[in-house]
C-alpha cells in the first residue's frame, strides 16, 4: 500500500543552511524558506520571524526528550511500549 506523502509548504532551518542555491532549490519546488540571514550575508533576507520561533519550540521539545534517559537508551522492548513513554513525555510541559 502506498501511503501519499504532503510536500511542505515551507522549511524551518538555522543559519547553517543559509546559502543561495539551497534557497533557490527550495523556491523551485515551492517550499518558502525560513531561514535567518548568516552574519556576513550582503543582502540579508528577513525571514518571518513568527514563524520560526516554532524550530525553537521543536528543538526544545527534543531536548527534553533526550533529557528522559528511558528514551535515550531504549529500555522498552517493544515498539508499542516505547511510543506510548515517548507520546507521555511529549505532552508533558
Amino acid at each position: 500500500m502506498e501511503i501519499p506523502i504532503a510536500a511542505p509548504k515551507a522549511l524551518l532551518a538555522d543559519e547553517g543552511y543559509d546559502g543561495d542555491r539551497f534557497r533557490e532549490s527550495l523556491l523551485i519546488q515551492g517550499i518558502l524558506p525560513i531561514i535567518p540571514p548568516r552574519a556576513n550575508h550582503k543582502v540579508p533576507e528577513h525571514p518571518d520571524y513568527r514563524r520560526y520561533r516554532d524550530r525553537n519550540r521543536v528543538e526544545r521539545m527534543f531536548g527534553k526528550l533526550k533529557q528522559q534517559h528511558r528514551i535515550a537508551t531504549r529500555y522498552d522492548k517493544t515498539v508499542l511500549s516505547f511510543k506510548s513513554f515517548l507520546n507521555l513525555v511529549a505532552t508533558r510541559p
